[in-house]
């Protein structure tokens, strides 16, 4: 069968990756045609379009690239037509893709749609769309199947696959030997994108100096070269590597993180974190009266509880991250880190996600 996917950034391009070669082991006639990134293209060796030329994120982003993310969804839904795929697989990114299931669904292809659109946390409005123009919807987050089934759609848990990754991650024990690593690391998330960088990276590097007794390394983002981070002031005081954070996660005592997917990510590490973030101040206010949620990173929403530290905007300064730091690399801030991860694994459960996923697409299609 064809497989056509698409997804919009950083995390969906790993999903994406491991989704194709659980594919590839359900159908052995499967091909595929994508949009995503490197690691998409590695897996299906035909990508069409990489996600980091439309990766937008914010209002104000959006806003201000509208010309050129319409014209990205042309070029999409043309080459949807002319692959003309069994299935259009969609992968989270709900602005771009869910304009790409109503294209579909309209030409009356499949649409099957991989990490549920967050729509619990703003524009529920979103929910008629998934519900008219989706075929079958695959959610990553235990408390979505009850969410989507309150608006009669029937969603499918299937486990999460950061989950996934890190249960099948071995680490190599000698990384930061080779490194020449001899004091405990912190390690230092600042987000995939430029705009996210640009804003939080720079706060993150007044850090190192307070805590002269711990290695201070920073996980470049997929998409950037390491040269790309030297124009940050404070950077000479921290190491960075690219392609490699799950080793400095798996080697990590805390952690600095932009929130996101690499915040569970780093939770299911079992190291404790500090979740930071900064937007745009329109698109913050705006946010402010959209979303609905009472928690920002994903750690503290699946266990409906504040076990981690949120720093939002203002309150994402030096000192207080420097305070919250010093909290979880000490008892008792550390053990009730690590005894609230215990729980998020057990929430989250031991369902392979891609395979999950793979054998109820290619079930579906074969009727």
């Amino acid at each position: 069968m064809k497989y056509h996917l698409v997804a919009g950034e950083a995390s969906g391009d790993i999903h994406g990756s491991k989704l194709i070669e659980a594919l590839k082991a359900a159908d052995s006639k499967a091909e595929f045609r994508c949009w995503g990134g490197d690691a998409m293209a590695k897996a299906s060796g035909n990508l069409v379009s990489h996600y980091k030329d439309r990766a937008y994120m914010g209002l104000w982003e959006v806003l201000t690239h509208l010309r050129k993310i319409s014209a990205y969804l042309k070029q999409a839904q043309e080459d949807i037509l002319s692959h003309r795929p069994d299935v259009l697989i969609l992968i989270d990114n709900p602005g771009f893709n869910l304009r790409l299931a109503a294209f579909a669904k309209k030409h009356g292809i499949p649409v099957h749609y991989y990490i549920a659109p967050k729509v619990w946390a703003w524009n529920e409005s979103r929910v008629k769309q998934i519900k008219k123009n989706v075929d079958r919807l695959y959610c990553i987050l235990p408390f979505e199947k009850a969410y989507f089934a309150k608006h009669g759609i029937e969603a499918v848990y299937v486990g999460n696959p950061s989950k996934e990754q890190v249960d099948q991650y071995h680490s190599s024990g000698t990384w930061a030997t080779e490194l020449g690593i001899t004091k405990p690391i912190i390690a230092v998330l600042p987000g995939s994108r430029i705009s996210e960088i640009q804003r939080i990276l720079p706060t993150f590097l007044e850090i190192p100096k307070q805590f002269p007794d711990y290695e201070f390394i920073v996980a470049a983002a997929p998409d950037f070269d390491v040269a790309w981070y030297q124009q940050f002031e404070g950077i000479e005081a921290v190491k960075i590597v690219k392609g490699q954070t799950h080793e400095v996660l798996s080697h990590a005592q805390a952690a600095l993180v932009a929130s996101g997917t690499a915040t569970l990510e780093t939770a299911l590490f079992g190291v404790p974190q500090v979740v930071c973030y900064r937007v745009a101040g329109l698109t913050y206010r705006i946010g402010k009266l959209l979303v609905k949620l009472q928690w920002f990173g994903l750690v503290n929403l699946i266990l409906n509880r504040a076990l981690l530290t949120e720093l939002l905007q203002a309150d994402f300064t030096a000192e207080r991250t420097r305070i919250e730091l010093e909290k979880i690399l000490s008892e008792p801030g550390r053990g009730a880190v690590l005894q609230g991860y215990d729980e998020l694994r057990n929430t989250l459960g031991n369902r392979p996600a891609s395979e999950t996923v793979a054998v109820e697409i290619v079930r579906t299609l074969q009727g």
